[in-house]
Formats: structure tokens, sequence, C-alpha cells
């Protein structure tokens, strides 16, 4: 028997999520940043040195104190927390182009880890001359656009986890995750990054085991798919799903 999928007959909420679409790579401010820290990298920014990582090596851990911005050329790297009483929350997943560390930046302890989800090479860049090599080419204003696009992202993930309901927190998840380092393959994305339950329980806040049975009915119905080992979603579905706009009937 095939199991259905929970289906809010209802209006949303003043507290319901946005539908949220993936983005083609060239639509956002963070985007058009990151093109240009790229270039930065390789022309201004070139005599730096490089981090090369393992999978699962660290590019930095909590309690450190060094005042340097991670931008990553190669690979992917998650981001997370853990608590005094040794739970771990997966914060994010970044790829090329893109910078970590910026709390370095005030000069306090690192809150946070970070570690390779495949072999990783970043740019290891003291955080002064970032801000100085920012400012001349008149990119600062820029950066803040950037930084304020991911404060309004991770805004959106704290909606998610006090207003919906574990399985469509992961499907919410899912989604992010297109926009962020999703590639478009016609009407699906594939979400390249090898991310374990595991992983995906520490974004939602549940257990592997209802992680696992929740991509099981994604899969039957058609919202996500797993190719070689990589996420396919599709993403115009899976927003319907969390908007609760898919039929009453749809099928698992």
């Amino acid at each position: 028997m095939r199991a259905t999928l929970e289906y809010h007959r209802t209006r949303p909420t003043a507290t319901a999520v946005p539908v949220r679409r993936a983005a083609e790579p060239a639509d956002t401010d963070s985007a058009r940043f990151r093109a240009k820290l790229r270039a930065l990298c390789a022309t201004r920014l070139h005599d730096t040195p490089t981090l090369t990582v393992p999978r699962r090596g660290h590019v930095y851990v909590d309690g450190g104190q060094d005042r340097h911005i991670y931008v990553i050329e190669t690979g992917q790297v998650k981001t997370l927390m853990t608590t005094g009483s040794g739970k771990r929350c997966l914060l994010s997943i970044s790829g090329a182009g893109d910078a970590l560390g910026e709390l370095g930046l005030l000069a306090s302890e690192r809150s946070d880890t970070a570690v390779a989800l495949e072999p990783t090479t970043l740019r290891r860049i003291p955080g002064d001359r970032f801000l100085s090599v920012l400012a001349e080419e008149g990119l600062l204003p820029e950066y803040v656009r950037h930084l304020g696009e991911r404060v309004i992202e991770q805004q959106k993930i704290i909606v998610d986890m006090v207003t919906m309901e574990c399985e469509r927190r992961l499907a919410a998840r899912l989604l992010l995750l297109s926009q962020q380092i999703g590639t478009r393959r016609g009407r699906l994305v594939l979400i390249r990054a090898r991310i374990t339950q595991e992983e995906l329980a520490e974004m939602v806040g549940t257990t592997r085991s209802r992680v696992g049975l929740f991509l099981k009915r994604f899969r039957e119905a058609g919202l996500v798919d797993m190719t070689q080992g990589s996420l396919v979603v599709d993403d115009r579905r899976l927003g319907d799903y969390i908007e609760g706009r898919l039929p009453a009937d749809a099928q698992f």
C-alpha cells in the first residue's frame, strides 16, 4: 500500500514560508559577488596561500581564533555547530566561490567548525587584506548585500524549524540546497554533494531513520531521486509540497 502526502486543506497561515524556487546562478547579488570574488582570488589575491583539505578534514574548528577568510576554489565544505551535550547541527553546505569564516573578522573565537565533504582546495586570506582588497575594488557594498542575503537565508531556516513539521523541514532544506549548490538539468536540479542521511538529520533536527523514511516517501512521490549517489530534486513539485499545494491524493 502506498502512503499519501500529508496535506493541509486550509490555506497557509501568516507564518507559512513563501515558495522558494531554485534560482539560476546569476539571479542573486550573492552569486554575482561570488563570481567577482573568484576573479579576485586569481588576480589581486593570487599570492595568498592555498589549503588542500581531504574529505572529512577540518578547514577550521570551533574555539579557534585565526582571523582568516577561506574562499573555496574546488570542492565542498559543510559548517556545523556542536552543543554542550554533544548534539550537532549542520548549518550550511558551501561550494566553489563561497567564502567561509567571516566571523573571524570579529577577532572572537570561532563558534562553528568547517569540514570538507570531498577533497577541497581553498584560498586562505588574512581578514584585514580581504577587506582592504574589497574596499580598493569598490566591492564592500556588494559584500554587505551578500552577507545580508545569507542572514535572510538563515532567518528562513529558523522559521522552517519553528513552523513546519519534520517532513516539510527536510523538503525545505533540500530545496534550499538545490538553490545553493544545485545544477539545473532541465526541470530537475542535481545536488552533486554526497550528503549522508545523518547530515540531513543534523540539518532538520531529527533522526537518521526518520530521514530515510521521508526520502523513501519523497522518491515514491517523484519529488526527489538518486543518481550515482547524488540527489536529484524536482524543485517545482518540492516547493508545491512545502506549501501544501499538491493534491490530497498525490501518491508516494
